[in-house]
């Protein structure tokens, strides 16, 4: 190129620094032209940086070592990528698709769940995992490469269950969020993450009613539920009516064992493992709780207390669930805890840290929990008590109401 075009490629913004400026250029960054900038260090070391905008978002793409890449090499390398850029391409994320493999979603979202499935506290859990992103997110974003996804992507999987299944959605999203936090952190995308609701998906999706509670009997008829639920046979009634009775939740019934119970000190003593809380928790026993163990039929095999009469294994949620159907009543096993709850309140001088805690509920605020050493035992054996004997006798004739209600 003669010395007077020169001038005239620099005078227009392009091509400005020569091969000469860029050996003895003092510390600082210094602009080619067409986004190349040429990055001298307090040490003396030279390299080439791409700057460019991506989404608008400032992005600088390092483009290797002076002299190892000379100037008119760094040009041609600009060049290259901003062809990418003028394709609507990221071209940091296309040099790093092209240094390493990057997942599609259902890809990470299947080495997700393996990594953390030993954390999560149940079997049940790690299906719904696996289920909700089979069915409502794998359809839309399963295929794409977790660095392709956008704010459309996520939507576009939320979308057609948002108002129809508003707690199945919501549980999607938050999964979907959590899954590409993840590859974040392990470099394989970058930028903010589009499920993110605050100040995200909030602004595009309509907000959620408010959460919908397990649906619970009326604590008044429960007396006249359980006189019914006696004459149910079968070890899931047996099971059900234990949980009313203790307050606890379906799984750690069905999973309890006769080691964890002491019938001669009416103690029933359920291991952090089995424990939502990761908590041991004592539950007393009423009277009432001790003489329908003691009623249980043992069967050889296993150790259960409430065991499936079929199998030997442990009782379904779905034939406690099931019961409740057989028995025409539209209320949830866990349900009952809601009811339990409500009786304390409406009926008992018990302070509400006494219910809490029979109810095995972890204390949130943390000042409270750093103060709270023991678990109100005592307390909560004369509160039992009173809960046995409340669920086993009826009101007399003129108080009965129906059981079919709900709340």
């Amino acid at each position: 190129m003669r010395d007077q075009d020169k001038k005239e490629t620099r005078r227009r913004g392009v091509n400005r620094l020569s091969a000469r400026w860029v050996a003895v250029a003092p510390p600082g960054r210094y602009a080619d032209g067409r986004n190349l900038y040429l990055h001298v260090r307090p040490n003396g070391r030279r390299s080439w940086v791409l700057r460019y905008v991506y989404h608008g978002r400032r992005r600088d793409m390092g483009l290797g070592p002076w002299p190892i890449i000379t100037l008119k090499r760094a040009r041609e390398l600009a060049l290259d990528w901003l062809r990418v850029l003028h394709e609507g391409r990221d071209p940091i994320a296309e040099r790093r698709a092209g240094e390493r493999h990057v997942p599609t979603f259902r890809e990470a979202a299947e080495d997700y769940v393996k990594a953390h499935a030993s954390r999560w506290s149940n079997h049940k859990h790690r299906a719904q995992w696996a289920s909700t992103l089979k069915t409502y997110a794998y359809p839309a974003i399963g295929s794409l490469r977790v660095d392709e996804i956008g704010v459309d992507d996520v939507l576009r999987a939320l979308r057609p269950i948002w108002e129809e299944k508003a707690e199945t959605a919501s549980r999607v999203r938050g999964r979907i969020e959590r899954v590409l936090d993840w590859c974040t952190v392990l470099g394989l995308r970058d930028g903010p993450n589009p499920a993110r609701w605050k100040g995200n998906l909030q602004a595009l999706l309509p907000a959620r009613g408010r959460r919908a509670h397990f649906r619970a009997m009326p604590w008044a008829q429960v007396p006249e539920f359980v006189v019914g639920l006696r004459e149910k046979q079968g070890m899931a009634a047996r099971a059900l009516e234990f949980a009313i009775l203790t307050a606890a939740r379906s799984g750690e019934v069905r999973g309890a064992t006769w080691d964890e119970i002491d019938l001669e000190a009416k103690v029933w003593t359920i291991p952090a493992e089995r424990m939502k809380s990761k908590r041991e928790h004592r539950v007393p026993l009423s009277d009432e709780a001790v003489r329908l163990l003691k009623a249980l039929p043992l069967l050889e095999g296993t150790e259960l207390v409430f065991p499936s009469p079929m199998t030997g294994r442990q009782l379904s949620d779905m034939s406690l669930t099931k019961v409740l159907r057989d028995m025409g009543v539209s209320v949830t096993v866990h349900g009952f805890r809601s009811s339990f709850r409500d009786w304390c309140a409406e009926t008992t001088a018990y302070p509400s840290d006494v219910a809490e805690a029979a109810l095995a509920h972890v204390v949130r605020n943390q000042v409270e929990a750093a103060y709270r050493r023991g678990d109100l035992f005592e307390k909560r054996c004369q509160l039992m008590r009173e809960w046995g004997t409340f669920c086993t006798t009826p009101r007399p004739a003129g108080e009965v109401v129906p059981i079919r209600g709900e709340r």
